[in-house]
Formats: structure tokens, sequence, C-alpha cells
């Protein structure tokens, strides 16, 4: 019973992290980065899909992602999702291939990146004490009808405050990656 709820909270936890990784990952820094446009859904035929599933999208430098359309037909529907998905990108159409330049950053819009994804990573620890919360919630009322003894609800909050503050300390390191390469870009 203890030890379910226990990898349910790492699981859960690592969820949160993953997520924010992905948040933080998505986010625009000046450099190429496919997962750049993760966002991106297009409107293919009637239906709503990724763009990875009607595209390959590849970083051939620094400064550029290049989006080849798996289907020539779907180039006008990618070229006007990217456009919709408000990244900031200017899509340059040739052929079936679709180029999108990456522009520097500014002083200000770096300022503004460095606080968005603070708040990012605040929400991924805020996911993660709420993963704590409930699972200590759910120990206690185990305790309290005496389904485990009082010795294993505080050996079991105590190991789940262990992982919270490992899982916590993961957060605090992607934001110090991601604002890292945001300043220095």
């Amino acid at each position: 019973m203890i030890d379910d709820i226990l990898k349910d909270t790492e699981d859960r936890m690592r969820k949160s992290v993953r997520s924010s990784q992905h948040e933080l990952n998505i986010i625009r820094v000046g450099r190429a980065n496919p997962a750049l446009l993760d966002v991106v859904k297009v409107d293919y035929y009637g239906s709503i899909l990724p763009l990875k599933q009607v595209a390959n999208v590849a970083a051939p430098d620094s400064r550029l992602l290049v989006v080849q359309a798996f289907d020539r037909n779907a180039v006008s529907a990618i070229e006007k999702a990217i456009r919709k998905s408000d990244l900031g990108l200017n899509p340059l159409v040739d052929g079936n291939l679709i180029r999108l330049p990456i522009p520097q950053l500014n002083e200000e819009r770096r300022k503004e990146l460095v606080k968005y994804v603070h708040k990012l990573a605040e929400e991924g620890r805020v996911a993660i004490r709420n993963v704590r919360r409930d699972s200590n919630e759910m120990l206690k009322e185990l305790e309290k009808n005496h389904d485990i003894s009082e010795d294993d609800l505080h050996r079991t909050l105590n190991t789940i405050q262990q992982l919270t503050v490992k899982y916590i300390k993961e957060v605090d390191e992607l934001l110090e990656r991601k604002e890292k390469e945001i300043i220095e870009d």
C-alpha cells in the first residue's frame, strides 16, 4: 500500500518535471530547435494534426528551421499554421520546403522570456508540491483509519519530502539552463 503510494507519487512528480521541460524547450531563444514547432497544429484535410505528423522538421544551422511537408498539398496549410502559431516566425515557402529564419532576440524580449521561464518553472514546482500534498493526505487518511502505523506514516512522509526536494531541484536546474541559454544567446 505504502509502496504503491510512493511509486505513484514519484511517477507523478517525474511527469511534472517532464512537462516543465517540454514547456521550457518550446520557448524560442534565437537558436533553431525543432521542438519549437511542437505546438503547431495543422488543419490537414479537415483534421487538426501536430506538425510532426505532416512534415519533417530539421535545424540545418543555428538560425534556420526547415520544414519539409510529406505531401506537397499540405505546404500552404503548414505555412498558415506556423503563421497562426504566435511563435513570431515568418515562413518562406520554397516548393515543398518551408524555411523559418530564427531572428535574434533583443534585450527587452530576453527579459520577458526570463520572466516567462521563471513562471513556467514555478508552475512545475507547484505541480510537484500538489502531488506531495495529495500523497500526504492519502497517507494521513490511512493512518487515521489504522491501516498504517504512525511510524510508517512519518517515515513515508519523510520519503515523500525527499522526493519533492529532488524533483523541485530538477525543475530548478532546467530553469537555470534555460535562463543561461536565453541570456547568452
